[in-house]
């Protein structure tokens, strides 16, 4: 009996202790949340006249730490409330705060919808904020969504109604309230999306504006016509929900075109503005609208003024571009784009998106035009990893003759075939069959882009084919990323993710960022060294002839089919830049190449650019060596090369040829039909020919100097006589060439 008491009494003790432990939480929660109240009421910022009226704009620096601009309500023209129309007002009120007028600060039944809402629905998060408190976040918080600076919010919003009128907090916020463009409050708004006064706004143009605080950037008609619209609608019908208007109304403005403004609003011009929008669009992203145009940042930037103002300068001179005409918005054709950084730290020094900026006008082509590269691409998926994966050197030998992959035929933009020739050769004069059998017949796809991922340029193996060794991506890449791939080989084989932003600073001093370049080395030292050095006489004598400036320099053209793209990337050692001309909507361009306008554009920002500069030689390789080798078979000189076929050339250490020259041998030719001379043949010549495993068209430039496949019918039978001519037994070298079309020999062997 004893016993079952004691089991009994431990029962009611655990019950006992649950009620406890759950009172206990219940009272460490109020603890706590008292707590998190008053250190967020203690922390707060004070309410003072004058707060709720501005914000802080965030103050833009160059590279020497000068300010160069502002981002914020600068761009601002306020009205009285008394000229705001009933219409406009109610387009905020009914999509932002339907209850504004019955709430002191705060809205539970917006805090309940908004819950319910989100809890429905997958898509967005809706906010419960009154109107009061996007006020008081705007001008005093920031934009952190934490329980701290919600509760703060609360409080400042209670506060702000108990000192101010209800228009007063309305006017204040219609004035404050950013609406995108770098327009703040309403009036600066009109004019940049109308063109008006906010008293001439009509219904339709009302219900845009009040659609554009929840995310002013993604509703921009100036952007994204169709989410604005969608959008405006909403507000439409948010405004016959709350009686403001009828549902007749209603249909006939969302049937109705948004129709904006093309004028340029002298207040909204600022300097360097293709630069400071990518640094804008970059901030954006990370810390938010309200942080950005009224959180007071300081923003350190790599922004070279002087370059800039250059670059801008080449971009805007007509005389740099092919026969321009105005596209249906007044804008001159072909556009272009350059980018110009720095390629031991990827500092971006200059930045132009286009021959002119405007406020309307802001797609910015130096980072979001991805077109075609064209030749341009062949260090990148060719040559790049022709030397760093196989050993290649730019003595190496490629046959310029006829070739298909499938029903892929490449050719050359000059319509010749130059026959057997060094890749140098090949680079410098932009040889499209060369480069196609070096990607396809030795490096491979995969390796091809795996190489280009290397230096940041990400591709599909199951969208690419042949044509990618010319350039031919399934998306293409940008002027941006044509630079930074570009700055690896100018770096010594180190790729340097590229940046615009050193530092961002609070306005109280604490840092949010710090630019640490992030780099890595992507190709060996010699590979890099042996590009650079091809790439340089791609401008001492071939197709980049026009970027010549007195100095060192290397670099690559590009032109696509029918010219619709025309690039030039080229650098020196202290600066590469990439140079882009094209249509937005991609037009042939006649008589247009990427060795004529675009080399124009580079040569005239790095010239400026460097004046004053010393000139000075690429930084030399270890593991580079010198050897003169056969231009025709890429091997030592044979007991029957001829002088003219020799040249002297790099290669890394250990990839010199060790065999000798197998392609020249001396045959019997007959002078009167060019055939292998018979024995009835008189006057027979003994000359050195090239012996290839294959037959070629007659229209490869070095036809001449191979031996003839037939013997002369002219004299005699025609057939070989009875000593030994088969050209075949009159090599000196047992060893014949590779049996295939590249005839690159595997070097070091």
């Amino acid at each position: 009996m004893s016993q079952n008491k004691r089991r009994a009494k431990r029962k009611l003790n655990l019950l006992r202790l649950l009620i406890l432990f759950i009172a206990l939480i219940v009272v460490t929660g109020g603890v706590v949340s008292i707590g998190l109240f008053f250190t967020s009421v203690r922390d707060m910022p004070a309410l003072t006249p004058g707060t709720l009226e501005s914000g802080a704009s965030s103050m833009i620096y160059d590279k020497d730490g000068n300010l160069i601009s502002q981002i914020g309500i600068k761009n601002s023209v306020p009205v009285d409330l008394e000229y705001v129309p009933e219409q406009v007002k109610n387009a905020f009120l009914s999509i932002e705060d339907p209850g504004f007028y019955n709430h002191h600060g705060i809205s539970m039944r917006g805090i309940a919808r908004a819950a319910v809402s989100n809890i429905m629905s997958r898509s967005k998060s809706e906010g419960g904020s009154t109107i009061t408190q996007q006020l008081v976040r705007t001008t005093m918080l920031s934009s952190e969504k934490t329980m701290e600076r919600k509760i703060q919010e609360a409080v400042l919003a209670i506060q702000a109604e108990r000192r101010y009128t209800k228009n007063e907090i309305l006017e204040m916020y219609l004035n404050s309230i950013y609406l995108g463009e770098g327009a703040y409050g309403i009036q600066a708004a009109s004019m940049v999306y109308f063109g008006k006064t906010v008293d001439e706004l009509n219904l339709e143009e009302a219900a845009l504006l009040g659609g554009l605080p929840q995310a002013p950037s993604a509703y921009s008609p100036f952007r994204d016509p169709e989410a604005a619209k969608y959008r405006r609608n909403d507000v439409l019908d948010s405004m016959v929900k709350n009686k403001c208007i009828s549902a007749g109304e209603a249909e006939q403005a969302k049937a109705t075109d948004i129709v904006l403004d093309d004028s340029e609003i002298a207040f909204l011009q600022y300097p360097y503005p293709y630069f400071l929008d990518y640094v804008t669009d970059q901030l954006v992203e990370k810390y938010g609208e309200d942080e950005v145009f009224k959180g007071g940042l300081r923003v350190y930037t790599t922004l070279d003024p002087d370059i800039q103002l250059i670059a801008e300068a080449a971009m805007a001179r007509n005389d740099n571009f092919p026969a321009s005409n105005p596209d249906e918005n007044g804008m001159l054709q072909p556009e272009g784009a350059t980018v110009v950084l720095e390629p031991n730290t990827g500092y971006i020094k200059a930045l132009v998106g286009g021959r002119e900026h405007t406020q309307r006008r802001q797609w910015n082509r130096a980072v979001n035009t991805i077109r075609q590269p064209g030749s341009a691409f062949k260090p990148i998926a060719v040559y790049g990893p022709a030397i760093e994966y196989l050993g290649l050197s730019p003595a190496s030998v490629v046959d310029d003759a006829p070739v298909s992959y499938g029903t892929y035929k490449p050719q050359n933009f000059d319509g010749r075939y130059r026959g057997l020739i060094t890749l140098r050769t090949a680079v410098a004069d932009s040889v499209n069959v060369a480069a196609v059998k070096v990607m396809m017949d030795y490096v491979g796809i995969d390796r091809a882009i795996e190489f280009s991922s290397r230096l940041g340029i990400d591709l599909d193996p199951a969208s690419h084919g042949a044509s990618m060794a010319l350039g031919g991506l399934d998306k293409g890449v940008t002027p941006l990323q044509m630079a930074s791939a570009y700055g690896a080989f100018a770096n010594s084989g180190i790729f340097v993710e590229p940046t615009a932003i050193l530092k961002v600073e609070k306005s109280d001093g604490i840092i949010l960022e710090q630019s640490i370049p992030r780099q890595q080395q992507v190709m060996k030292t010699t590979t890099a060294y042996l590009i650079t050095d091809m790439l340089e006489s791609a401008v001492q004598r071939g197709t980049g002839t026009g970027a010549r400036i007195g100095r060192p320099v290397a670099g690559k053209t590009g032109t696509t089919d029918e010219g619709k793209d025309l690039w030039f990337v080229g650098y020196t050692p202290e600066l590469v830049t990439a140079v882009w001309i094209g249509y937005d909507q991609p037009t042939p361009m006649e008589q247009a190449f990427g060795g004529t306008y675009p080399t124009r554009v580079w040569q005239e920002i790095m010239s400026k650019a460097l004046r004053g500069v010393p000139s000075k030689n690429f930084a030399p390789a270890d593991g580079i060596v010198t050897s003169t080798v056969d231009s025709k078979s890429g091997k030592l000189p044979g007991p029957n090369t001829p002088g003219n076929s020799l040249v002297t050339d790099l290669f890394i250490e250990g990839t010199v040829p060790t065999d000798t020259d197998n392609v020249h041998n001396y045959v019997e030719i007959c002078p009167a039909s060019g055939q292998l001379a018979t024995s009835h043949c008189p006057n027979r010549v003994i000359t050195t020919a090239v012996k290839l495993p294959y037959d070629v068209s007659d229209a490869v430039e070095d036809y001449s100097q191979r031996i003839p496949t037939e013997y002369c019918t002219m004299h005699g039978s025609g057939q070989s006589p009875s000593h030994n001519d088969d050209p075949k037994d009159n090599d000196d070298n047992s060893e014949d060439p590779p049996d295939n079309p590249g005839f690159i020999p595997a070097p070091g062997r």
